[in-house]
């Protein structure tokens, strides 16, 4: 079993940075391959952020954070974060972390993940 932490998330103002951190905790090295944040708001679909895979060799981001946010991961800590910085108004959002134990996922599809943390709300104002 796996279990997923978000942490990090709070109000900002526009232009402003966070660091989101994500805590995994179970059989995380033998049940993960790839971890990903994703990001929901009232009334709109669940949107992919960013994903990376376990051992770091290859991430993928969204075009609306492409250039100012990185995703990174502390294996030895069991981690994943996402820096975001230059934030803007509609980054505002509920940010959930996920995770896959799939060997092969397309990253940016929310129902190729099969564990899920209870999201950080993450506010920019203007």
């Amino acid at each position: 079993q796996v279990q997923l932490v978000e942490s990090g998330g709070g109000l900002v103002q526009a232009g402003g940075s966070l660091r989101l951190s994500c805590a995994a905790s179970g059989r995380t090295f033998i049940s993960i391959y790839h971890m990903g944040w994703f990001r929901q708001v009232p009334g709109k679909e669940r949107e992919f952020v960013a994903a990376i895979t376990w051992s770091g060799y290859s991430t993928l981001y969204a075009e609306s954070v492409t250039g100012r946010s990185t995703i990174s991961g502390d294996n030895a800590k069991n981690t994943v974060y996402l820096q975001m910085n230059s934030l803007k108004p509609e980054d505002t959002a509920v940010y959930y972390c996920a995770a896959s134990g799939r060997r092969y996922v397309r990253s940016g599809r929310a129902d190729n993940y099969d564990f899920w943390g209870q999201g950080t709300q993450v506010t920019v104002s203007s």
